[in-house]
């Protein structure tokens, strides 16, 4: 089946096994290392990316769902500035929120999607937001000032 999608703000067109998850065609057609395999049931966060911007999980889904979808990946998550960190990026490696990096690209495209909702969200609401993702290092403190850093660093863009 020929899919036809925007990923990361650019047209795409493969040929795909519409029966293939939509993860498996992210890294294995396209190339992208950003969505992980960590469960393969929708428990783990690890695989999220924003299709018509709103945080989905690409293990649950298969890949002839993302026909005519925008799919975001962590690779495309700054847009008006490929070339740089999108400032919830810059806050994970500023705030140590990084330790085995496995969960990071699902946390960051949650915790993206939440500032992107939400300008200055409590840290009770951050922990919310990101309680579908799992992290097996960090406890999770760092990943919530990390977080919580970007707010006030996005904040102050806009003021």
């Amino acid at each position: 089946m020929q899919i036809k999608f925007t990923l990361n703000h650019q047209p795409v067109t493969l040929e795909a096994d519409p029966s293939m998850r939509a993860i498996d065609l992210l890294r294995e057609h396209c190339g992208l290392t950003g969505p992980k395999e960590g469960c393969s049931t929708g428990e783990c966060g690890a695989c999220a990316v924003w299709i018509n911007g709103v945080t989905r999980l690409s293990c649950l889904m298969l890949a002839a769902q993302l026909q005519g979808q925008s799919v975001v990946t962590v690779e495309g998550v700054n847009p008006d500035s490929p070339d740089t960190l999108h400032p919830v990026q810059e806050a994970f490696v500023n705030c140590g929120a990084v330790q085995c990096g496995y969960c990071t690209p699902g946390m960051i495209m949650t915790a993206a999607q939440l500032l992107a909702c939400e300008r200055t969200p409590s840290r009770e609401r951050i922990r919310e937001a990101i309680s579908g993702n799992l992290c097996r290092c960090t406890g999770y403190h760092k990943i919530v000032d990390a977080v919580e850093a970007a707010a006030q660093a996005m904040d102050r863009e806009i003021s």
